[in-house]
C-alpha cells in the first residue's frame, strides 16, 4: 500500500494547510496491532508526490476495528480551516519488521517504533495528515554510525535526540470509527472518528536502544508555526 518515501525533512505542500497548537487535553483511548491500514509517509528528496495509501472506491481499504487502549494526555491541534485533531501516545518499542513495509536485515537488527491515536475531535469530516502528524525521535547514540548523518536534530526537542526517515501507518480504527473515505483527491476522516498509528523508523538503530528512550513530538509547520517540538507523552 505504500508509494516512495521522501527525507523526512522535507516541507510538503498540504491542502490541510498549516496547522496551529491549540492545547492539550486529557483522554484514554486504545491499542491493537492490526496488519491492514493506510500508509503515511514522511517526506523524502526524491519526490514531491503525496503517498497516502491505497484507496479504492469511495473509501480506504479499511482497517480492522479494536477497542480503545489507555493513552498518555491528549494534544489538541486546529488548522485554519477550523478541522481539530487530537494526537495521544500510545507505546513504544522495537521490532525486526514494526511495519509490513520495513525490510528485515540480513542479520535481524531492529527498528525503533511509536503507537499512537489520531482522532478527529470535530463533527464534520477533517482531512487525514499526508504525513506522520508524530515524528519519532531516538537518541543519537542509540543511532548506528553509518546512519547518524540521516538522523536530525530539531529545534524544541532535547540535542542528544534526533529523528531518523520513518513510515507511518494506519493499524486499527478505534471503538467502532467509520474508516477514511474519499473526497475528490483528499482523503477524509469522519467527524470523531479515532485511529490507531504507528510511527516506524526505516533504517535501523542500535540493540540498546529501549521503549523508555523513544518520544514523540509534533514539531512540523503544519501543527505548530514555530517548528518547535512538542512532546506527546506516553502514559
Amino acid at each position: 500500500m505504500s508509494s516512495s518515501y521522501r527525507s523526512h525533512r522535507r516541507r510538503k505542500k498540504s491542502n490541510a494547510g498549516r496547522l496551529g497548537l491549540a492545547g492539550a487535553l486529557t483522554g484514554a483511548v486504545g491499542i491493537a496491532a492490526v496488519a491492514a491500514g493506510i500508509v503515511l509517509m514522511r517526506p523524502d528528496d526524491r519526490r514531491t508526490g503525496t503517498a497516502i495509501g491505497q484507496v479504492g472506491g469511495g473509501e480506504a481499504a479499511a482497517p480492522s476495528a479494536t477497542a480503545a487502549p489507555p493513552t498518555g494526555p491528549v494534544l489538541s491541534l486546529t488548522t485554519p480551516e477550523g478541522y481539530g485533531y487530537g494526537l495521544a501516545a500510545v507505546k513504544a518499542g522495537t521490532d525486526e519488521k514494526p511495519l509490513a513495509t520495513s525490510e528485515a536485515t540480513a542479520d535481524g537488527r531492529t527498528f525503533a517504533y511509536a503507537d499512537y491515536v489520531l482522532t478527529n475531535t470535530g463533527r464534520r469530516p477533517a482531512l487525514l495528515p499526508n504525513v506522520s502528524a508524530a515524528d519519532l525521535f531516538v537518541p543519537a547514540s542509540q543511532v548506528p554510525d553509518g546512519a547518524k548523518e540521516r538522523c536530525m536534530p530539531q529545534a524544541g526537542v532535547p540535542s542528544h535526540m534526533c529523528t531518523l526517515p520513518n513510515h507511518s501507518k494506519v493499524l486499527a480504527r478505534l471503538d467502532g470509527s467509520r474508516p477514511p473515505f474519499r473526497d475528490g483527491a483528499d482523503t477524509m476522516i469522519p467527524g470523531g472518528a479515532s485511529y490507531l498509528v504507528r510511527v516506524a523508523t526505516d533504517l535501523p538503530v542500535k540493540d540498546g536502544l529501549e521503549a523508555g528512550d523513544i518520544r514523540l513530538y509534533v514539531w512540523d509547520a503544519r501543527y505548530t508555526p514555530e517548528r518547535k517540538g512538542i512532546e506527546v507523552a506516553f502514559p
